[in-house]
């Protein structure tokens, strides 16, 4: 594994200066951050006392996969770079399941991602973690900016000029002004579950906590570690032109997402890891519903324009060593 250089990348387009964070903005990414975690702290004292039971580790475990993809598959692969076309149940129950993420709406999270692919490590991008001068302390800084600092910071979600598509979308649409109604689903369903499994009110709350908040915890830090980590350390097979990487650590956890220099080599492709032996869980999900006719037309790297690529990288860093 190696660390990417901390080398901040010159663009000659220069973004106009961001219009000032709101109150309600601070505050609501403080809640998004803080709470969760303070929640991991208090559920990891019931978990040291008590442990925890088969039903909350279940319901935990089913919601982050069937949130994490909704992330993965829905606002990422299809959504935000449309690498397959789904049927029409498919693409609202991928739209329902990315928004019980609690990452926002879809329109948002892809008008962001987009941005981040049309100026990736560049002025413009919503979450590059690009540091602010040498030394250690701007190079932390700026890998936090790529995690989460990056929420306190106005970034305009134009849809008309980045996700016109959805929003042109009547389903998407659908979804994206019920948004309180799937957040609150999110965690009132494993509540819910507990309530009607154990009958009593600290079974529920105990499902609400593992299933619910500690879940989105940990998916909000793993979705967010592909913007800091897979920008910072890892691999580059596919070409250093911008920061990405390849970080294997976090690809299981991910479902597949931390391949990330493939991803910003080959973005429509559906599956991002291409390489033999990596495990991409959204591209077999995805896999899974091409076989069952409810995708079509998956998109996917030919195997030529991947040798090309590597032969390029190569080439390139043969150059360099030679200098």
């Amino acid at each position: 594994m190696t660390v990417i250089s901390p080398a901040v990348i010159v663009d000659s387009e220069q973004s106009a200066p961001p219009p000032r964070t709101t109150t309600i903005q601070l505050v609501t990414a403080g809640l998004l951050i803080v709470l969760p975690l303070a929640a991991v702290a208090f559920a990891g004292v019931i978990f040291w006392n008590h442990g925890v039971g088969w039903l909350d580790l279940g319901m935990a475990v089913f919601m982050y996969v069937f949130t994490g993809l909704g992330l993965s598959v829905g606002f990422h692969r299809l959504f935000s770079h449309r690498s397959f076309v789904p049927a029409r149940w498919l693409k609202v129950t991928l739209a329902i399941a990315g928004t019980m993420g609690i990452e926002g709406s879809a329109i948002s999270w892809v008008s962001q991602h987009r941005r981040h692919h049309a100026f990736t490590d560049r002025p413009g991008d919503p979450h590059s973690p690009l540091p602010a001068g040498p030394g250690l302390a701007n190079y932390l800084r700026g890998l936090w900016h790529a995690h989460a600092g990056w929420l306190f910071v106005h970034n305009e979600v134009n849809a008309d000029r980045w996700s016109k598509d959805l929003h042109d979308d009547p389903d998407i649409n659908f979804v994206n002004r019920t948004v309180v109604l799937w957040t609150s689903l999110s965690f009132l369903i494993p509540t819910a579950i507990g309530w009607l499994v154990t009958g009593t009110l600290y079974g529920a709350m105990l499902a609400g906590l593992w299933a619910g908040v500690v879940r989105v915890a940990v998916l909000h830090h793993v979705t967010w570690s592909t913007n800091s980590l897979c920008h910072t350390f890892g691999t580059q097979p596919y070409g250093n032109k911008d920061r990405s990487t390849n970080f294997s650590p976090l690809a299981l956890l991910s479902f597949g997402e931390a391949w990330y220099n493939a991803h910003h080599a080959f973005p429509r492709s559906a599956r991002h890891g291409i390489d033999s032996g990596q495990v991409d869980i959204s591209a077999e999900v995805i896999r899974i519903f091409e076989r069952m006719g409810w995708a079509t037309n998956v998109q996917r790297p030919r195997l030529s324009a991947m040798a090309r690529r590597r032969a390029l990288m190569s080439s390139d860093q043969a150059c360099t060593s030679g200098l």
